[in-house]
């Protein structure tokens, strides 16, 4: 599961466990969740906690950097969506962490 998905955030968290064999109970067991959350997260009817990314990570032995691309995509993806936004919001955000980087700039 290295390659970008086109789903939702919890879509992606349902492939995964489906993929590893894993019952509801049991990965919410191990991302310290009830699984009636797990189920609502899976279904994008409640956002997954983003400090549980690392947890989520090691749980499928993945990158880090995969799942916050995954996470965050979803993130904005889901904003730019809410809020009927053009997309080349895109296209101007990209220059603006890129602008962000070249100053090394600390944002809160």
């Amino acid at each position: 599961m290295t390659s970008q998905m086109k789903e939702t955030f919890g879509e992606y968290v349902k492939l995964l466990r489906v993929k590893k064999g894993f019952t509801l109970t049991q990965l919410a067991a191990r991302l310290d969740l009830d699984s009636a959350n797990l189920s609502k997260i899976e279904n994008n009817k409640r956002e997954f906690d983003e400090k549980k990314l690392v947890l989520l990570a090691q749980v499928f032995e993945l990158d880090l950097s995969v799942v916050k691309t995954e996470y965050f995509s979803d993130v904005i993806a889901k904003k730019i969506y809410k809020n009927d936004c053009d997309e080349q919001i895109l296209l101007l955000a990209e220059e603006k962490v890129a602008y962000l980087k070249s100053k090394k700039l600390m944002i809160k």
